[in-house]
């Protein structure tokens, strides 16, 4: 009896010092969920198909965005030459504000003289002697008239727009435009005395539409 009293006095002694089991590990909190990546921003294109030319006429595709933007400057210098008393292209396109060069490769003196067509308004009237050159910053968006008063058979035309996005469409009708950036865009198209419009997205790839 005073032995197994003995014991259990022991095994008290040693219980009393035993820590409390250890609390279970707390549950692991939820992963939190990737990022998911933005809506990609890359360019996209425009192509189209416009009214086909007629009798020889140039039909002019212009882009502009719906809403305001800046736009790099031009990186080529566009030039209209004179050459056989002829002025050469003749429908020219322009950036709004960007310098333009006028030559004259004639052997022959000539002048420039140009007009906006919009507001039946002089631009400017220059002599360009053989061999030279004058360069000018169209102020407005929209067409001028070109001619030469010492050679009133020499004519042309210049679009100027504030858009890098403006080409020539090709016989048929169709027309396009790479990296264009995202987002609301409306399209103009001059064509036989008329100007036909429509509005399309941009969202990358290729956003097509038909212009009549």
């Amino acid at each position: 009896m005073v032995r197994s009293a003995v014991l259990m006095a022991i095994v008290s002694v040693l219980c009393a010092g035993c820590s409390k089991p250890a609390d279970p590990p707390a549950a692991a909190a939820p992963a939190t969920p990737a990022p998911q990546p933005a809506a990609s921003d890359s360019p996209g294109r425009v192509e189209g198909t416009a009214p086909a030319p007629t009798g020889g006429a140039t039909v002019v595709v212009v882009l502009e965005p719906k809403i305001a933007r800046e736009f790099a400057p031009q990186t080529d210098k566009p030039v209209m030459d004179q050459v056989g008393q002829s002025f050469g292209p003749e429908v020219l396109l322009v950036r709004t504000g960007q310098p333009v060069e006028f030559r004259n490769s004639d052997d022959t003196l000539h002048n420039v003289h140009v007009d906006f067509d919009e507001r039946r308004e002089p631009a400017f009237n220059v002599a360009i002697p053989t061999g030279g050159s004058y360069t000018y910053s169209f102020k407005h968006d929209g067409f001028y008239r070109v001619g030469c008063d010492i050679h009133p058979a020499m004519a042309a035309m210049i679009y100027s727009t504030a858009s890098p996005y403006a080409t020539l469409a090709e016989p048929d009708g169709r027309f396009a435009f790479d990296g264009v950036p995202q987002g609301a865009w409306t399209i103009t198209v001059f064509a036989a005395g008329k100007r036909l419009q429509r509005d399309v997205e941009v969202r990358g790839g290729v956003a097509s539409v038909t212009l009549e």
